[in-house]
């Protein structure tokens, strides 16, 4: 497993296919890191669609995604499902965040949070504008995840920099 990248290291960039509820539908399209220079991204890696904790977090994150949008930051959410398993999730539980497909895990593995046997750790990486590691927490369980205002906290520490 790869080492995760640290605080103040440029985050791994990469390009997923992912896709975002819109009107009733999920909208398809390839989302890369590097294009959202400028904006802070919470890149936020979660196990599996639909499973208890999973759907608790991102629902919390969905339903708060105002106060995100109030930092100017933009929440991706990636697990290892595809794109169909996405968009039945999302479309279920009302998801307003994109949603990535790492099928392969190689993103997972370039932000060190694949894990054998379990297939991705729960993880939550804040990528400040300028494309670095700002802020992150990696479970070791991940029976748990960071709630909205730790997040936001961390956003509004990005602003006061």
């Amino acid at each position: 497993m790869a080492a995760s990248p640290r605080t103040g290291q440029p985050a791994p960039d990469f390009a997923l296919p992912g896709g975002v509820l819109k009107d009733g539908e999920f909208e398809h399209g390839e989302y890369a890191l590097s294009s959202r220079r400028g904006v802070p991204v919470v890149l936020a890696f979660y196990p599996g669609d639909d499973t208890t904790v999973c759907t608790k977090q991102l629902c919390s994150y969905s339903s708060g995604l105002e106060q995100f949008e109030g930092w100017d930051a933009e929440v991706w959410a990636i697990s290892p499902q595809d794109l169909a398993s996405h968009a039945s999730f999302a479309a279920k539980h009302g998801l307003r965040m994109p949603l990535l497909a790492d099928t392969g895990r190689e993103v997972a593995r370039a932000f060190g949070v694949a894990a054998p046997g379990i297939g991705l750790r729960r993880a939550v990486f804040l990528i400040g504008p300028d494309g670095t590691v700002r802020w992150k927490h990696v479970a070791l369980l991940g029976a748990t995840y960071q709630p909205v205002e730790t997040l936001t906290r961390h956003l509004a520490q990005l602003r006061d920099r």
